[in-house]
């Protein structure tokens, strides 16, 4: 079975725009895990332009199901991490300044900080996961510094599916079989949607969890956020 972990990192940043609690970011996780989210995913940037800090210990209160914490591992984010002991961390390489996640870890040349960070964050009972392009080598330097998982990052997937299908997911393919045979859980993410994700899901099915937030909210706001979870649910059951 994959997991859906809903990101509702976008729901933060409706509420952000006007201030106050409209929409109440942490009852909309409760929601999201009785409409049957299997996991909540968040990303705590330091401008906080989403989810802020005070989100992210009100959310460790109340979520029950899998709790992801995503962001670039600076000593803010290592203190989070310390503080709200979530299910995984997962490591991503972004500057302060990009508008969302654009590119996977460099596992070799980064390979002794990650290696060292990983065993930090494993040592508090966490499952650690790298975000890494479907790259092979990639994929072998999260095997040696220790990760948990990978989650691979499938915007190429998902910007080529439309004019090639079988050409997009084969990287992703080989991708997620040299983790399975290293011995690595296998996440994904980024621009996944109703439309792509059957056939992701079909050609990846040992693919353990997808982490969905901007398509899922957008579908939300046509379709319901409780039928939107529903409709995820069953394009994961390919």
């Amino acid at each position: 079975m994959t997991r859906l972990s809903v990101n509702i990192n976008k729901l933060a940043t409706l509420r952000n725009a006007r201030g106050g609690n409209r929409p109440n970011v942490v009852q909309m996780a409760i929601d999201a895990e009785k409409f049957g989210a299997q996991g909540i995913t968040i990303h705590p940037r330091p401008d906080e332009r989403h989810i802020t800090e005070k989100d992210v210990y009100a959310l460790q209160e109340v979520v029950t199901t899998e709790f992801n914490i995503e962001g670039y591992p600076d000593a803010r984010f290592m203190r989070i991490l310390k503080d709200t002991r979530p299910t995984q961390a997962t490591l991503v390489p972004d500057p302060p300044d990009v508008l969302t996640s654009n590119a996977g870890w460099d596992t070799l040349k980064h390979q002794q900080m990650l290696s060292d960070l990983l065993a930090e964050i494993s040592d508090l009972g966490i499952r650690t996961s790298l975000f890494v392009a479907p790259e092979t080598d990639k994929i072998e330097g999260a095997k040696a510094c220790g990760a948990h998982r990978i989650e691979l990052y499938t915007e190429a997937y998902a910007s080529g599916y439309q004019k090639d299908k079988a050409q997009a997911i084969a990287p992703y393919r080989l991708a997620a079989e040299k983790a399975i045979e290293l011995g690595l859980g296998v996440n994904a993410g980024h621009d996944l949607d109703l439309d792509n994700l059957p056939y992701l899901k079909a050609e990846i099915p040992a693919l353990a969890e997808v982490s969905i937030g901007h398509a899922l909210i957008c579908d939300a706001l046509y379709l319901g956020f409780e039928n939107t979870i529903q409709l995820y649910l069953k394009a994961l059951q390919s």
